[in-house]
């Protein structure tokens, strides 16, 4: 496709980015050499893994990380115990300048996580004196070992409030507050760090679980020396809650900030679907653990193919632009009704619909032996589709929905 002139540049708070992709805060942005050879692939950006205060001595558990392995599918997430950076704040800010004196149109956004309030301060001015374009506070981190950090400050809502404002007042570059899932109303932390004068706002971090005990030690992943914890967990697994977080924060007419959304992105579908949802930049650190920096490569040529399909010009058309399909459930038209529908010419006679039918859905579809086909029985179709998700026929797939006039008044009553 001729795609030449579609523009991938995007603004997030009065700052310029080449294009959406970003290194997230994390293992794959820890020194000036992984994320200048990103910037070299394609990246426009990193959020630098988070720096603390030199006197906060961060030895790193090991093993670190754990894979989570779901049937034949490899690094479906990936659960992590690392803490923040353990290099010191001289080689972090040395590392810093370098990358804005030899890529400086690429925007490094510096993470801080101050364990005290004077520590937000003064990693905020220097962050900004190595030459921060932005600042991203981590209010979000679910296993930090340090109480009143990370996520713990980020379900504190005074604290977002309090720190967002301290850090402010000191520094003249955007300030981004970065936010956890881990909370009820994630509009709600939100709301209290615009109100501390955040700039713009992170989401998601990773999310707080235990993805693997072992049934021989009994021991959760990743097994520390006879230990396990409750620890982020990340990966293509969160892609729907990092989407239903930034839809929510987008939607908050109240908040009304620009939102870089992270979590469970590995593909330009993934990257669309994130902008359509109301993030301006995305920020990637399973896809990058899983495929190298190059995936940024792929993820560009998909991004500018849809945009040429779709007509876009430029990112900004795309941010939020699902927004306006996106309700709360009583909103729908409860009229519009319909069935799966069979092509059967299609089907391999496997039988997984007929026994997903009847052991999870509408018991409408009977089984013909003789020519091991389903017998659909339209009456009975609730339009579950979950027919169609264990039908192995796809592209085009055997089983579609297809909406059928005035439905809803035959639908037979239940019986109690």
């Amino acid at each position: 496709m001729n795609n030449t002139k579609k523009n991938l540049k995007v603004k997030m708070c009065g700052v310029e980015f080449l294009n959406p992709f970003l290194l997230s805060s994390s293992p794959v942005s820890n020194t000036a050499e992984m994320i200048g050879r990103a910037f070299d692939y394609g990246f426009s950006g990193v959020a630098y893994k988070t720096i603390v205060d030199d006197r906060t001595k961060i030895i790193h558990p090991a093993p670190r990380m754990s894979e989570y392995v779901y049937g034949n599918q490899k690094l479906t997430g990936l659960q992590n115990i690392e803490q923040t950076s353990d290099r010191s704040l001289v080689d972090n800010f040395r590392d810093i300048s370098y990358l804005k004196k030899n890529w400086p149109k690429h925007i490094v956004i510096v993470s801080i996580m101050g364990f005290k309030l004077s520590e937000w301060i003064e990693l905020a001015k220097r962050s900004q004196d190595a030459g921060a374009d932005m600042l991203e506070l981590n209010f979000s981190c679910p296993h930090m070992t340090v109480e009143g950090a990370g996520m713990k400050v980020g379900q504190a809502l005074e604290l977002v409030e309090k720190f967002t404002e301290a850090v402010k007042n000191v520094v003249s570059i955007p300030v981004i507050a970065k936010l956890t899932s881990n909370v009820t109303d994630i509009t709600q932390p939100a709301l209290y760090a615009k109100k501390g004068g955040a700039d713009g706002i992170t989401a998601i971090n990773t999310v707080a679980g235990l993805t693997e005990v072992g049934l021989d030690d009994f021991v959760p992943r990743p097994n520390v020396n006879g230990k396990g914890a409750i620890s982020g967990f990340s990966g293509p697994a969160i892609k729907p809650i990092g989407l239903r977080c930034v839809s929510q924060l987008s939607q908050c007419s109240e908040l009304a900030l620009p939102i870089s959304g992270c979590g469970g992105i590995e593909t330009w579908v993934d990257v669309a679907e994130y902008l359509l949802c109301g993030s301006s930049t995305i920020q990637i650190t399973t896809g990058v653990i899983h495929y190298g920096q190059r995936i940024v490569e792929d993820m560009t040529e998909g991004l500018l193919d849809f945009m040429d399909a779709k007509g876009f010009d430029k990112i900004s058309d795309i941010v939020g632009k699902a927004n306006a399909n996106t309700h709360a459930t009583d909103a729908f038209d409860l009229g519009y009704q319909g069935i799966a529908d069979f092509n059967m010419d299609k089907c391999v006679g496997c039988g997984q619909c007929h026994i997903v039918c009847q052991d999870a859905g509408g018991q409408a579809l009977g089984w013909n032996k003789d020519e091991r086909v389903p017998v659909p029985d339209d009456d009975k179709c609730v339009s579950c589709m979950i027919c169609s998700f264990v039908c192995p026929v796809d592209n085009p797939p055997m089983i579609t929905f297809k909406e059928v006039k005035n439905k809803a008044e035959v639908i037979p009553p239940v019986s109690r």
